[in-house]
């Protein structure tokens, strides 16, 4: 399928992919380092949200920081993150951010199950506590927008205050970053079809 006449093709995106060399010196290590993480902690490199931040070196830095905490350093589990990325990712309805999360997610142990049910918006009973808990927290939050004293404390009692709000930090950051994919149409990669169905 042909992209929209709108998108660039040297980025994927409704925004061109930022020049290195027009960059400040903080702007330039956050390039760097963005093109040292491809394969990586980065899984797009500059085709995403990392090459799209770059529009706004110095919030780049900080994204950067904050994701790189709540993602490896917070002792949050990688199905634990996994498992909130693929929610929140359902919930928006953002098909880049799922098609580079969802491999990532049974390479880290998120079962299949667990996985059809947030992709197809199936009950969550008989998965894992923490898989469903995940889950119905995702839903309340970016659909209901809501979340009622009896999930808050299923997940307070499983993730404990720092965890949970950890967990919710990280939602949350990637809802930005759906945010910032949808806004700016990042494109599949050519031939990539979408992995995420309409909604039924």
């Amino acid at each position: 399928m042909k992209p929209p006449a709108d998108v660039h093709p040297d980025s994927g995106s409704r925004l061109p992919s930022v020049r290195r060399e027009d960059l400040d010196a903080a702007g330039r290590a956050e390039f760097d380092a963005l093109v040292a993480r491809s394969g990586g902690a980065s899984l797009a490199g500059l085709r995403g949200p990392g090459g799209l931040n770059l529009h706004s070196p110095q919030a780049a830095v900080h994204l950067h920081g904050l994701s790189r905490y709540l993602r490896y350093e917070s002792g949050m589990s990688a199905r634990v993150r996994e498992t909130a990325i693929l929610i929140t990712a359902r919930e928006m309805d953002q098909q880049f951010e799922w098609l580079m999360h969802e491999p990532n997610a049974l390479k880290e142990g998120v079962p299949v199950a667990t996985i059809d049910v947030i992709k197809h918006g199936r009950a969550t009973d008989g998965l894992d506590e923490g898989d469903a808990v995940i889950i119905e927290l995702g839903r309340r939050i970016f659909t209901q927008h809501r979340v009622d004293a009896a999930l808050y404390a299923r997940a307070h009692a499983l993730f404990g205050t720092r965890g949970l709000v950890e967990l919710v930090m990280l939602m949350g950051n990637y809802s930005a970053i759906a945010a910032l994919l949808t806004t700016f149409d990042a494109q599949l990669p050519e031939g990539q079809p979408p992995l995420l169905p309409p909604r039924d």
